[in-house]
């Protein structure tokens, strides 16, 4: 029985898409990363900035952004236009060779309207289908596909979807064919027990201490969605899941956290 290839799919976001400096230097070390791999990225601090900028009103429910038809315009052209852009000519100059994807890029992930229940969130998409088709002999040609945070609903409409899962679910996707490794990347070393100690660093988060840190109150906002996509990706045959800064992508010694469902 062949042993599975590995694949890396790493998500990037935080305060590091924002610092040119810290960006070039996580693009760096991800096109040192050998074999296969996969990058997602978020920008909602850069479309935050820019929608406050044009006097556009920002609303976030749980660390999810609601979507009006003017929100969707501005961070479609963020995402999938400037970040993303960016980060593709910037790994091309590491020489790894890279292309940008949108979710309506080759049909790669399907999303429909999340229903209004007591919130409207507007045009934000949860994830239904993602097609390995088109990006498997990407990989197979040493091309790292570079996703933003846009999704489509496969009737012409595209759907802001929470970067985190992006990358949960295509990792979820390739866990049949490859040993699927998920890092979420960001400015801090991991899941912080006090948000104020960047070194009081949670190293491993089981789905049962995950309940406990709930009750406690320690995990809220943003790193919601975060946790609750790694245990996903757990549950559903991804072998490894870590979240804290770039350095854990290549440093042995780096400290951070790393998800188990046990």
């Amino acid at each position: 029985m062949n042993k599975k290839k590995t694949l890396k799919i790493v998500k990037i976001g935080g305060n590091v898409i924002d610092n040119p400096k810290a960006l070039y230097s996580f693009l760096k070390t991800l096109s040192s990363i050998q074999g296969p791999k996969i990058l997602v990225h978020g920008g909602g601090k850069s479309a935050t900035a820019l929608a406050e900028k044009t006097g556009m009103e920002v609303k976030m429910i749980e660390g999810r952004r609601v979507t009006d038809a003017a929100t969707l315009e501005l961070i479609t052209m963020v995402y999938a236009g400037k970040i993303n852009k960016t980060m593709v000519a910037q790994l091309q100059a590491f020489k790894c060779n890279a292309i940008g994807f949108t979710g309506a890029d080759g049909n790669t992930i399907s999303a429909e309207k999340r229903p209004v229940s007591t919130i409207d969130y507007g045009f934000v998409g949860d994830v239904n289908t993602v097609d390995t088709a088109i990006l498997k002999p990407l990989l197979a040609h040493c091309v790292t596909p570079v996703f933003c945070a846009i999704t489509h609903d496969n009737k012409g409409q595209l759907l802001n979807t929470n970067a985190d899962t992006i990358a949960s679910e295509l990792a979820i996707a390739f866990a049949k064919e490859f040993e699927v490794e998920l890092y979420y990347c960001f400015e801090k070393k991991g899941v912080l027990k006090d948000v104020n100690d960047d070194n009081s660093v949670i190293q491993t988060i089981t789905k049962s201490s995950y309940k406990k840190l709930l009750d406690a109150q320690l995990v809220f906002s943003g790193m919601l969605p975060k946790l609750n996509n790694c245990f996903h990706a757990l549950e559903h045959h991804v072998s490894k899941v870590c979240i804290g800064t770039p350095e854990m992508l290549l440093d042995s010694k780096a400290v951070f956290t790393t998800l188990t469902i046990k």
